[in-house]
């Protein structure tokens, strides 16, 4: 993968919550076509990580670039679907599926025109990519959080991104829904998409990863391939990790930012 093109880079971030450290000293590189898995316990720096690579925390120091570009300049917002954790999908003004997986095409169309062809077919496309075509018209708080969570992932497909940052989308989902979101990623990927993904351990998602990425106390503790680091953080991350000649660190209990 070195001769592919770069399309996220950190480089020697730090970030503070409050005054108090997160993240500190990350360098990390995902180039094109990659799946990369971000693993960590509660609190170790892991979903800090992520906000800070979309733009949502800002570094006290370091650099981050998407495909290139440092994060200050970068505006083509359309390459780079993210689906955040526990997002209040069903709330707010009433809304049918289509309609929320139809708000993913918005950074496609100019200012006031009508949907076309093309966003037409890519909303049907995502809707039968996490197997919910069939609820299309339904509003989307009567469904359950697992098919929320789906619902969640269509809205990103249809946006039709490079690059796919998922916030652990399988808290809380029902088995079902996750072997799904697993699926869809993997045909994603299949198709050349760049994937990030943050989890507590791989589950449905072991299959497709080709990288981990292991934050522990706000460092990169581990960055390798999955089978170096065998089964991660079980059970809510209680679990320790074992040794290996990559410099794992084994243990990875130490909570930092809480629920940051």
């Amino acid at each position: 993968m070195t001769d592919h093109p770069e399309v996220l880079a950190v480089t020697d971030v730090a970030v503070a919550i409050n005054g108090r450290p997160i993240l500190r000293d990350v360098d990390l590189t995902v180039r094109q076509g990659e799946v990369v898995a971000v693993l960590g316990a509660n609190g170790s720096g892991k979903s800090t990580l992520v906000k800070t690579v979309l733009g949502l925390r800002q570094p006290a120091r370091g650099e981050v670039r998407l495909f290139g570009t440092p994060l200050a300049d970068f505006r083509a917002w359309s390459r780079l679907g993210y689906v955040p954790q526990r997002s209040p999908v069903g709330q707010g003004v009433p809304s049918s599926v289509w309609e929320v997986v139809a708000s993913g095409r918005v950074s496609h169309r100019r200012p006031l025109l009508p949907m076309g062809r093309t966003d037409r077919s890519a909303i049907a496309e995502a809707l039968a990519a996490v197997g919910m075509t069939d609820r299309a018209r339904q509003p989307v708080g009567t469904l359950s959080g697992g098919q929320q969570q789906r619902v969640l992932v269509a809205r990103t497909l249809a946006s039709e991104p490079d690059l796919l940052v998922l916030d652990e989308p399988n808290a809380g989902v029902d088995l079902f829904s996750q072997d799904a979101i697993a699926a869809t990623l993997a045909a994603r990927s299949r198709a050349g998409a760049t994937v990030v993904v943050v989890l507590h351990e791989l589950g449905p998602f072991e299959a497709m990863i080709q990288r981990t990425v292991v934050v522990r106390e706000g460092r990169i503790a581990f960055d390798g391939a999955p089978d170096r680091v065998g089964a991660l953080l079980a059970d809510h991350g209680h679990h320790h990790l074992p040794a290996s000649h990559g410099g794992l660190v084994p243990e990875v209990q130490a909570p930092l930012e809480g629920q940051a």
